[in-house]
């Protein structure tokens, strides 16, 4: 933010904006005499309205009070007013919202949005304020098909902010005063250029509802070809009674993994190959000594004492697992053969649990602390991976693919009574029991998604450890490195994971 923002370009006589780039986004800023849309190009009614919108900018108080018809903004159609402009790119759209009068319908909408047109059953992705503080992230992904949302755990009075990276969409809402949090994120694939403004929808055919839009502000860094893309990971918590997210450190470079400390303090992570630790209250990585175990990968953790870390480290098809003082030190070999990853530390501390490849198989396996002979677990055909401990030390979850789909089994930790966990047609990976012994939590692809690759649309789910219904906790983007290894907070309140956005660099 230090370069001095430069004039590129201003309207004759009459003059209502000007462009201004700031540290290479183009943002929309008023100034000097303003048509009634202020920085928008026009405004239009969608759909099947009864009463005609209205949109204005006021140039007094620099707010823009936006009115609405409209039945909804939901299913195959939409009826709504929309003050907009053309754009093309990425996109930056932040503003607070308040609601004029109490209003008729709880669930009347308002706030950003970004149309592939103006018809009415047009792709879309917004942010959306309801009438009693609900705020989601909604998108349609196909002309005419359904409407899905991701809803917050955080109710207005909030700041919006609406972020569009290429084709993923991502909303972060803040509490006046406070810092962004993350909601979710989405694929929604719209052809530039688009349509990106202001909207608001009654809920009420019948009548009409107006938002007064402040601190608006308008970003667009424009197009950038996908193979230029930056790499952006956000090492994130979760709190698993409210659902909120609180971001602890970004960086426009990959970061992988996390763990968190036994003591609750501190988050551990994969970055190039060395593991890094960080307050979870955020600050300045910190890289730990891993001695020559320069190459690790993701699968890495902490002993149930909080004395040591088992690291996965060799490049391609030569991980070995080693062992080390967790404050860092000179590692000590553990498993002879390769490839070995590291995933699961039994609860008394003397067995590692890991995933490794023999004769063209991978298959869960156990060895002692202190190294010595494997003991092979599982035997079926197809991919066992991600195996870790319940609590009490009595099973082994794991996800397996011999059912022809990704699924999450558990087995005894002897390799007895292997048992599929979850059923749904999703593609599940990398369980992990709470350490309350309450929850389960893996992550989950689309069906048709092969592997755990990374850049994906994925969702963390949920489900009693007991048995039960999964539910999802939080969708983001992300897959590979977002939660390959145990990241549940010491109590079992909260975890931790990385989501990523590829992102103009």
């Amino acid at each position: 933010m230090g370069r001095r923002a430069r004039q590129i370009s201003r309207r004759r006589a009459g003059a209502w904006a000007i462009v201004l780039a700031i540290g290479g986004a183009v943002v929309l800023a008023a100034s000097g005499a303003r048509p009634p849309l202020g920085g928008f190009e026009n405004a239009t009614d969608i759909g099947a309205v009864q009463h005609k919108g209205a949109s204005e900018f006021v140039p007094e108080q620099n707010v823009y009070r936006v009115t609405g018809s409209g039945e909804n903004i939901w299913g195959a159609r939409d009826a709504l007013h929309f003050a907009w402009r053309r754009a093309a790119g990425d996109l930056v759209l932040t503003a607070d919202l308040d609601w004029v009068g109490r209003g008729t319908n709880p669930h009347r909408k308002a706030g950003w949005m970004v149309r592939q047109s103006l018809a009415t059953d047009a792709p879309y992705a917004d942010a959306m304020v309801h009438g009693d503080g609900l705020i989601a992230l909604q998108y349609r992904s196909v002309a005419g098909g359904p409407t899905l949302e991701m809803q917050s755990p955080i109710a207005a009075p909030a700041m919006l902010r609406l972020e569009r990276h290429g084709d993923l969409f991502r909303l972060l809402v803040a509490r006046r005063g406070a810092a962004f949090q993350p909601v979710g994120a989405v694929t929604v694939r719209l052809a530039d250029p688009v349509h990106a403004g202001l909207a608001v929808c009654s809920h009420e055919a019948g009548t009409t509802e107006t938002a007064v839009f402040s601190n608006v502000r308008f970003e667009n860094p424009g197009p950038v070809e996908p193979a230029k893309r930056a790499v952006e990971s956000t090492l994130e918590t979760i709190d698993l009674a409210s659902g909120e997210r609180r971001i602890v450190h970004r960086a426009r470079e990959l970061f992988e993994a996390p763990n968190w400390s036994r003591d609750g303090r501190s988050l551990l992570f994969n970055r190039e190959g060395r593991i890094y630790t960080i307050a979870v209250e955020g600050g300045e990585p910190r890289r730990i000594d891993t001695g020559a175990a320069t190459a690790c990968n993701n699968d890495h953790g902490l002993s149930p004492d909080g004395q040591w870390l088992a690291v996965s480290s060799g490049h391609e098809g030569g991980s070995r697992i080693y062992v080390l003082p967790s404050a860092g030190g000179a590692p000590r070999q553990v498993t002879p053969l390769a490839p070995s990853y590291w995933h699961g530390w039994s609860p008394d501390g003397t067995t590692l649990a890991y995933c490794a490849e023999r004769n063209g198989e991978f298959d869960i396996y156990a060895i002692a602390l202190e190294g010595g002979e494997e003991r092979r677990l599982t035997t079926a055909k197809g991919l066992d991976d991600g195996p870790d401990y319940s609590p009490d030390g009595r099973h082994i979850y794991f996800n397996s693919e011999r059912s022809g789909l990704m699924k999450i089994w558990r087995m005894r930790a002897d390799g007895s009574e292997p048992e599929q966990v979850t059923l749904d047609e999703d593609a599940d990976w990398f369980p992990h029991p709470s350490p309350d012994g309450k929850w389960l939590v893996f992550l989950s692809y689309d069906a048709g998604v092969k592997g755990h690759p990374p850049n994906q649309d994925v969702a963390l789910r949920v489900m009693p450890l007991a048995g039960g219904k999964p539910n999802v906790l939080a969708r983001l983007f992300g897959g590979q490195g977002t939660i390959n290894v145990p990241s549940w907070s010491p109590d079992g309140r909260a975890l931790a994971f990385v989501s990523y956005a590829l992102v103009k660099p």
